[in-house]
């Protein structure tokens, strides 16, 4: 059953959505709405915020965060997050 999960991408999707869900729960009010998380890769979360100065802001939350992740997916070990500026970001209709 795992390998068919793997194999159609169903695994991934449901990471994901969990991701997402969980960096809505974590992330500051002030970055809701003007983020979105991305992957998880070797440990560091992508996440895309809207414009650069959310990037410097995400600095000063960055070791709560990363606690409340912590405890929200354990199974991800997420250590470090990294941010990315991508316009559109936190939209229901972005990408």
């Amino acid at each position: 059953m795992s390998r068919l999960l793997a194999r159609t991408g169903y695994d991934r999707e449901q990471g994901s959505s969990a991701i997402a869900d969980a960096w809505r729960q974590a992330s500051p009010e002030s970055l809701r709405g003007r983020s979105q998380a991305g992957a998880v890769k070797r440990g560091v979360l992508e996440v895309f915020v809207t414009h650069s100065a959310l990037v410097q802001e995400m600095g000063f939350h960055k070791r709560d965060v990363l606690a409340r992740l912590g405890a929200l997916l354990p199974q991800e070990g997420i250590t470090d997050i990294r941010c990315r500026v991508m316009a559109g970001a936190g939209r229901a209709d972005a990408p």
